[in-house]
């Protein structure tokens, strides 16, 4: 991304923080990315719309997918959308364990390896020092 104007909005706008896992920049080894929501090989476009602020391991195995399986069903479902759609409505937390409430939810979650054992160990460290998740 080469407008820095645009990409200091995405940052605020996300508070600073991954949009999919909720990791604050300050807890995140690598600066957090500029993702293309729906990527631009599939026609997604470099605007605020379609972009969302994501660490480097949620931005990694996302990567162009749209789309992943719904664990509990084995349908397809579409990826969360950070602009479309509300955090909230998809995912709680259990824990330092991310929970899908939907299938948009749950796709995401096993697309982008929310939950693998490393990362929940990272988040529950956080939460024992009492600095995650990040309030609303």
């Amino acid at each position: 991304m080469h407008d820095e104007a645009l990409a200091d909005f995405v940052r605020e706008r996300a508070h600073q923080r991954c949009e999919y896992c909720q990791t604050p920049q300050a807890f995140c080894p690598d600066r957090l990315q500029i993702d293309h929501i729906i990527a631009e090989q599939h026609g997604g476009k470099t605007q605020a719309a379609n972009l969302a602020l994501a660490c480097v391991a949620d931005n990694n195995h996302k990567g162009p997918n749209l789309a992943g399986i719904d664990p509990k069903s084995g349908r397809r479902a579409w990826l969360y959308h950070p602009r479309r759609q509300k955090w909230a409505r998809h995912f709680r937390w259990q824990g330092p364990i991310l929970v899908g409430r939907t299938p948009v939810g749950r796709a995401t979650i096993a697309v982008l390896a929310i939950n693998l054992p490393h990362r929940v160990a990272f988040r529950a460290a956080l939460m024992a020092e009492g600095v995650f998740p990040p309030e609303a």
